[in-house]
């Protein structure tokens, strides 16, 4: 078989993928399915065995045509992400489409989007007003970028419509409640951007500077990993190589303009609440900040991030009630931020919040970070109401506060490393 791109041939590597096999290189589940068949036509194969698994499954869906599906609100982390897989997709002939069912808030989301020409479309939920009639019968399978299915509103519609798991990659804990065809989750790694870029470094696309798309894509990248290493403070090897490779091919003034956007008035106004509304316990800033519209979710780990920037504070905590303007979706959500690195945020939040009737934590996290969605249900909707609305709210406020307390300071007593 003729690569159209450069790859090496690797006895090892060979060896590597023969028959099924589950390898676990830094916490990193892969699954290769592979016959004899396989073999023989695979004639030149990658060195990284998780980049030459993934390799044979887009082989074996030549033609076809995937829906990737991020989380209700993606990140720089997901979106690029998602276009390279895209990008790399198309080598084989497939045909991808990157669909999310949230918002687009922060403001470097929607500059990255825009200056960039992501393709990126907005699917909206089953069961609301006015909603889009989405067909999925054109796609043979569905893809999980930076999410494993449990953040994003689109994959109860996908897997009723029967559409099968082609594949999982992301960097968040195993939740191993999905089981795709090509599954690639690392845990330890700090960003979904570093394992696509590696996947890059493989030879699964070959970046070209001259190309514009591919310089957009390097850039996004590059502005994903960023993001979630803490502009690299918090980046480890692997993620300073990823960042040194896309450095030969991004546009730096594109980067700087993304990273330069201003924040809105609005998340302007939940950082003042955020501020107004906090209490200090035990190094923990925890805020309530009321009602937010569904569109500026985004403000709320952006107060977060501000907040634990605060003398004597190492950890915060920020939550809001969100609905959209039908007031058919409610949600209480959340965001950690941490600076303490005994406190685990995705311990920490699981504990704090429990899982729902069917087993699904409400949240997680990662290094220094992590976030929780507990929908309203039954008490949803009546806030033109203003009495009715303020009591509702001060029930959730009331109800987050005390279990979020029952750990920070349970009888005195201090729990998860902190002081």
């Amino acid at each position: 078989m003729h690569s159209p791109y450069p790859l090496e041939v690797s006895e090892s590597a060979v060896s590597d993928v023969e028959a099924t096999h589950h390898e676990l290189n830094g916490n990193a589940l892969v699954k290769a399915e592979t016959t004899k068949t396989d073999l023989v036509k695979a004639e030149v194969r990658l060195s990284d065995p998780r980049a030459e698994a993934l390799r044979q499954m887009l082989e074996r869906h030549r033609g076809t045509r995937h829906l990737i599906i991020l989380q209700d609100f993606p990140d720089p982390d997901a979106l690029s992400s998602a276009w390279t897989y895209k990008l790399i997709a198309e080598q084989f002939e497939i045909q991808c489409d990157i669909a999310y069912a949230g918002a687009l808030s922060h403001q470097e989301n929607i500059t990255l989007v825009r200056l960039t020409g992501m393709p990126l479309v907005r699917w909206a939920v089953q069961g609301t007003k006015n909603k889009d009639q989405r067909d999925c019968s054109c796609y043979h399978g569905y893809v999980l970028i930076d999410n494993q299915g449990t953040t994003s509103q689109l994959l109860p519609m996908v897997q009723e419509a029967g559409l099968p798991a082609i594949a999982i990659i992301d960097h968040h804990s195993l939740q191993d409640s999905i089981q795709a065809e090509f599954t690639d989750i690392r845990p330890t790694t700090r960003a979904t951007a570093t394992i696509f870029t590696q996947y890059l470094q493989a030879g699964l696309l070959t970046l070209d500077s001259s190309n514009p798309v591919h310089v957009k894509c390097a850039t996004a990248l590059m502005h994903g990993l960023r993001s979630d290493t803490d502009c690299l403070k918090q980046a480890k090897e692997e993620d300073f190589l990823a960042a040194a490779f896309l450095s030969r091919f991004i546009d730096y003034p594109l980067l700087n303009t993304i990273l330069q956007s201003h924040r809105s008035k609005q998340v302007m106004d939940v950082i003042e609440r955020s501020l107004k509304n906090r209490s200090i316990h035990n190094n923990f800033s925890i805020s309530g900040v009321g009602y937010i519209r569904y569109e500026d979710r985004d403000a709320i780990p952006q107060a977060a991030d501000f907040l634990v920037t605060e003398e004597n504070v190492h950890t915060a905590v920020v939550y809001g009630l969100v609905h959209d303007e039908d007031e058919e979706v409610e949600l209480i959500i959340g965001s950690l931020r941490t600076t303490k690195i005994t406190l685990d945020p995705d311990e920490f939040i699981k504990e704090a919040f429990g899982k729902d009737s069917q087993g699904r934590f409400f949240g997680g996290g990662r290094s220094q970070a992590g976030g929780f969605e507990i929908p309203v249900g039954f008490l949803s909707g009546l806030n033109e109401n203003p009495e009715y609305a303020k009591l509702k709210w001060n029930v959730y406020d009331t109800q987050i506060k005390q279990k979020l307390l029952h750990l920070v300071n349970p009888k005195n007593n201090v729990l998860h490393g902190t002081e």
